[in-house]
């Protein structure tokens, strides 16, 4: 018990101190955001930033011939695949899929976590893509987008990077695998909110990932919060029943789902697999 308050006192006093050693954004993403804001970029120069990264070029790929777009006809490069999806779009995209690479560690406990972690991270984000892909269908007019929510989805858990990394300090930690999650509870969010503004991201998607998990926090109207949630809700990440009917219940009245029961159907399960299959 002495070493778990040891842990949890260190990553307090780290975040008050901004001294929290924060994971860098990958290169490639960085290099994708950069030229994403420049006026004068075009399609070619974009695709060999890319082209550069196999794992990047390949996510792209499949971004591109997902059911999310919903074309029939497949792209089989990365110039044909940029060109589907958009200058606009690439940027949020770009990130979302370079993500991967920042979950990995050479400690081997850590980074059986940290890919535990990235699994439920995707399992949350295809339920969250998928529903935005079925709410954008039936409100066209929305200012809510595709490419938001998947890069939100999977920011949404980044604060569970640093608590992982300083638990490696202090091996006894992953013995209790219940106090841990504890600490990943208590402090993920803040440190995420951290994480988000260290990487320039905007105010909309550091409020997702401070406050997704805290349940006291509500918009009235229809928020990327809500997707997110959502698929907290699927995977039971949000554990007591009446909170989900509650959610559920509310989302029904917001418009995001047509019925309580919706993600239950097969569509919806299909679309999550479909989804889910860009991730790995």
């Amino acid at each position: 018990m002495a070493t778990e308050n040891a842990l949890y006192t260190i990553l307090m006093e780290k975040i008050k101190q901004e001294a929290l050693v924060l994971p860098t954004l990958p290169k490639v993403a960085l290099k994708v955001r950069q030229a994403a804001d420049d006026p004068d970029v075009n399609l070619g120069h974009m695709s060999d930033i890319i082209s550069k990264d196999p794992a990047l070029a390949l996510g792209m790929i499949k971004v591109a011939n997902s059911a999310l777009l919903g074309r029939s006809v497949k792209v089989e490069s990365v110039s044909q695949a940029v060109t589907r999806i958009g200058l606009r779009q690439i940027k949020s995209i770009s990130t979302a899929m370079a993500l991967e690479q920042v979950f990995v560690s050479e400690n081997d406990v850590v980074a059986m976590y940290l890919k535990k972690s990235w699994r439920k991270t995707i399992d949350v984000a295809s339920v969250a893509i998928s529903l935005m892909s079925f709410y954008l269908n039936g409100n066209k007019h929305t200012s809510l987008t595709l490419d938001t929510i998947t890069l939100a989805a999977l920011v949404h858990n980044i604060g569970v990077l640093p608590i992982l990394t300083e638990a490696e300090q202090h091996p006894d930690i992953f013995a209790n695998p219940t106090f841990l999650q504890q600490a990943i509870i208590k402090l993920s969010g803040k440190i995420g909110g951290t994480i988000t503004r260290e990487w320039g991201f905007s105010d909309e998607l550091t409020l997702l990932a401070e406050s997704w998990s805290d349940l006291t926090i509500l918009p009235k109207e229809i928020h990327y919060l809500d997707f997110i949630r959502a698929g907290a809700i699927y995977h039971n990440i949000f554990k007591n029943a009446s909170t989900q009917e509650v959610l559920l219940n509310s989302y029904v009245k917001k418009g995001i789902l047509p019925e309580i029961d919706f993600m239950k159907s097969d569509d919806f399960k299909s679309m999550c697999s479909d989804v889910k299959s860009m991730f790995t």
